[in-house]
């Protein structure tokens, strides 16, 4: 017989069963990510299904109070109803209106499922989850709320006359591209945050976050970066501009070598009028990668209204989609 388990305290994560289909939720994630509760599904002493739930730091919604469902996995569909039954049954007591998920917590950390797979393995630094899990979500009564998708450019895009005259007129106007200083690695990230916390500030469901978080998803790559794909746009010696690539080291891994390179982060001060400048950089990051030998260019999880899907449009194909969900919810309980 299955019971649902409550746990409010990182440290207690170890006391759930381990060595079965799911894997429990490591208490240094949780430490990191704290979330309101955490709730696992377990049946026969094997874990079947675990969510972490998040209603406080949460994204705002237009008219409730927002739950975020993170940490997402269960063995079967039956495990992940009646996980995510008693997710929602649980966050509609902590006072909120909606439920939306998969999301940790916040869209800079993961978030989203896998709905279309195509042929092409995962990438780096990218979301994956059974093919069964958006029917999960879909069957517990949520529905797609944001659609994203990944594209590949394979050969690297030729270059473009008109990024050429866009980047003499941004140089023009005292515009600087530099490749980032891996020497001092946390002070330009830390140059680079209040750029990313304006540039993203009107993406859809927006959190902002503290530098130091900020900071630390980056510093795991510090060592598998190459500078050439880590641009940082400036004028006046203040970042105006960022972007964020990286060699696709889960290729690397798999085949021996990685030929592709990955277009993760573009971020563009929307306080200063450079028009043409994150197509400058992208165009930059294809430019390198074709001299040096890469045959692939993927933009990464890209939300499908974003403006940015349209550089280099003509030259991608889709590779994956993926979806956020959300469930409206009645409301019962407190609002601490």
């Amino acid at each position: 017989m299955s019971e649902i388990v409550r746990v409010e305290r990182p440290e207690d994560l170890a006391a759930l069963p381990a060595g079965g289909e799911i894997a429990p939720l490591e208490p240094a994630l949780a430490a990191r990510h704290r979330p309101d509760l955490h709730l696992a599904l377990v049946d026969a002493e094997r874990l079947a299904a675990r969510a972490s739930l998040f209603w406080h730091d949460v994204p705002a919604w237009p008219d409730a109070r927002l739950g975020a469902i993170g940490h997402y996995a269960a063995r079967t569909a039956v495990d992940g109803h009646a996980l995510l039954e008693a997710a929602c049954a649980a966050l509609a007591e902590a006072g909120c209106g909606v439920a939306v998920g998969p999301m940790d917590g916040n869209t800079w950390r993961s978030y989203r499922l896998v709905t279309e797979r195509g042929v092409e393995p995962p990438f780096l630094m990218e979301p994956t989850n059974p093919d069964d899990w958006p029917r999960h979500f879909a069957g517990a009564g949520f529905e797609v709320i944001a659609t994203y998708h990944s594209s590949v450019a394979e050969p690297p895009q030729p270059a473009d006359p008109r990024l050429a005259a866009a980047r003499a007129r941004l140089e023009a106007a005292g515009v600087r591209v530099r490749e980032i200083d891996l020497t001092r690695f946390a002070a330009e990230l830390d140059g680079i945050f209040a750029l990313a916390r304006a540039a993203f500030a009107r993406n859809y469901l927006y959190t902002p976050i503290t530098r130091e978080e900020f900071v630390a998803q980056y510093l795991p790559y510090a060592e598998r970066i190459e500078p050439r794909f880590v641009l940082v746009a400036e004028r006046g010696g203040r970042a105006i501009g960022f972007l964020f690539a990286i060699p696709d080291w889960l290729e690397a891994a798999r085949t021996g070598r990685a030929t592709t390179v990955i277009a993760k982060t573009v971020a563009v001060d929307p306080a200063r009028r450079h028009a043409g400048l994150g197509a400058v950089l992208v165009g930059l990051v294809h430019e390198r990668a074709a001299a040096l030998g890469y045959r692939r260019v993927i933009h990464a999880l890209m939300h499908d209204a974003n403006v940015s899907t349209s550089i280099g449009r003509r030259h991608t194909r889709v590779m994956r989609r993926y979806a956020l969900y959300a469930r409206r919810l009645a409301a019962s309980g407190s609002t601490a």
